[in-house]
């Protein structure tokens, strides 16, 4: 089932032309705005459907399940549709779905649409990065692979956040899905003056629709996503529910890879990639990586508006130099693979120390920090993401022969995964530490501490200068030194998040040396075992 129609070799490409990156870099576009829409436009949502905070809260949810099936089944669909037709069709429903939902506020309705969207992101993902794999030759991959970052992945990161929010604060949220709608046609309309994959051949005998694997999954998915995403708001394990629905996706999930295990090539997923030690090191490594990018990209916009009071225009340009940086290193990554014939190895340590260092002096924000003093540490993330992705995207294909299309469904579901865990890490991380910082700082403010009440004489001094009352004046100096302590445990729990970036990698890094020579190893000794 999952054997995409992609073995082509050199000798039988014939390389298309430009328009069809274009096209496929505009269609990961769509995606870029449509997956970043809720980060900014939350509360502005909220507002106009009336939703609850758990009602809202399925949009985000439908929307990133739907995606990760989405990411599984787009290598069933290629054995049925040839890809450049598949992400003509999913960027066309990408856009459809992004056009109903600007002109509705019915939630029930921009449930379904958010699913609809989901699930043609994920397909038109796999399928456009698949395309320009298998269209092109192999020593063109380091550019092309990077300019189909520069859309999948530099810009929900940084570009779509800064849009998104002068979006918001100029017009509504609104705009923002009709925005998708003109980046779809353009790329259907790039997509479809170009030609498909040469000698391009449909499977003769494509496995049927695996039903049950594909339920198993998609129960598991919603599950898992419910909880990585809320578990912080519902304290984890202490919510009957989170526990009734991690054991419910834990159980299908095992249930749904003995089943692949039992249909073998009939079934929604076979595990060959893994069979490739370079695959199986570049997963481990998206994993950890999606991480340290979903959760850097999380924690860097609520930082400047949760203490910095930013407005979501600012939020979001915060990382806009950010992404130029990530561009100008995903573009010298590429040049030096492809031209001075550098190993992508190579430029995998430097990216993580890169993002280490970036996190760490952002770790050192106060209340009183700008955007000049976290923007050095903000282009070193950027820089350091750059040779990060391309370098194990490049490790993970360059040497994948068979089901592409399945390894990057695969390596893309590791990458969210790791975001959703990395994301809701670090909620749960600030959450705790907000409410155990108050509680310390709280703890050292004796009653008859000469500080605390020079302080609060200062203020209402200062407030009944002004006008206000005796009385009134003491109310509102106690309110403001507890708003002051409640700040201050803030800034400390973002600090501390920083820090568990960059300590993610420090413990992250002699792992994954280990994992890849074991892998090699482990890969080496099957090629050596004599056949019997």
């Amino acid at each position: 089932m999952t054997t995409a129609p992609v073995a082509i070799t050199e000798r039988e490409r014939t390389t298309p032309g430009t328009l069809l990156v274009v096209g496929i870099v505009l269609a990961a576009l769509t995606e870029a705005v449509a997956s970043t829409v809720l980060s900014l436009g939350r509360g502005d949502i909220i507002g106009d459907t009336y939703a609850t905070p758990d009602e809202f809260a399925w949009l985000d949810i439908g929307y990133t399940a739907a995606k990760l099936i989405g990411f599984i089944l787009a290598s069933w669909f290629m054995t049925r549709m040839e890809p450049r037709r598949l992400v003509i069709a999913a960027t066309l429903i990408m856009g459809a779905a992004c056009g109903i939902a600007a002109l509705t506020n019915r939630l029930e309705l921009l449930t379904a649409l958010r699913v609809c969207q989901g699930m043609a992101g994920g397909v038109l993902l796999v399928a456009g990065q698949t395309l320009i794999l298998v269209s092109y030759p192999r020593y063109q991959q380091p550019i092309l692979q990077a300019l189909f970052a520069m859309g999948s992945v530099v810009a929900p990161a940084t570009i779509a956040p800064a849009l998104q929010g002068w979006l918001l604060d100029s017009y509504s949220w609104v705009w923002i899905f009709l925005g998708v709608v003109p980046l779809s046609i353009a790329a259907i309309g790039c997509l479809l003056i170009t030609d498909g994959i040469a000698n391009h051949e449909q499977d003769p005998s494509p496995s049927p629709f695996d039903w049950a694997g594909v339920s198993l999954i998609s129960i598991s998915f919603f599950c898992l996503t419910y909880v990585l995403s809320q578990g912080s708001r519902w304290d984890w394990f202490e919510q009957t529910h989170i526990v009734w629905l991690t054991t419910l996706g834990t159980v299908t999930l095992l249930i749904f890879l003995a089943h692949q295990m039992t249909v073998a090539k009939r079934g929604v997923i076979n595990f060959t990639p893994f069979r490739s030690d370079d695959f199986a090191f570049a997963f481990i490594v998206s994993f950890v990586a999606g991480a340290a990018l979903f959760g850097s990209a999380y924690l860097i916009p609520s930082f400047a508006v949760a203490v910095l009071a930013f407005t979501p225009t600012d939020a979001g340009q915060l990382l806009l130099p950010s992404g130029a940086v990530f561009i100008v290193a995903l573009t010298l990554t590429a040049l030096m693979i492809q031209f001075r014939r550098v190993p992508p190895f190579a430029t995998v340590p430097f990216g993580i120390l890169l993002i280490m260092m970036a996190m760490w002096m952002l770790s050192g924000s106060t209340s009183e920090s700008g955007a000049d003093d976290m923007m050095l540490a903000i282009l070193l993330r950027g820089c350091g993401l750059g040779f990060l992705f391309l370098s194990i995207t490049l490790i993970a294909f360059t040497n994948l022969q068979r089901d592409i299309a399945l390894g990057i469904g695969l390596f893309n579901t590791g990458r969210q995964l790791g975001g959703l865990m990395g994301v809701g890490g670090l909620q749960t991380l600030i959450d705790h530490n907000i409410t155990t910082n108050i509680t310390v700082l709280g703890s050292h403010l004796s009653t008859g501490s000469p500080q605390l009440l020079e302080r609060l004489a200062t203020t209402v001094n200062s407030l009944t200068d002004r006008g206000m009352d005796a009385a009134a004046a003491s109310r509102a100096a106690t309110s403001l030194l507890a708003k002051a302590i409640a700040g201050q445990s803030t800034v400390i729990a973002f600090d501390t998040a920083f820090i568990a970036v960059a300590v993610l990698f420090v413990v992250a890094a002699p792992v994954l040396v280990v994992i890849k020579i074991g892998l090699h190893r482990l890969m080496q000794s099957f090629v050596d075992r004599p056949a019997i």
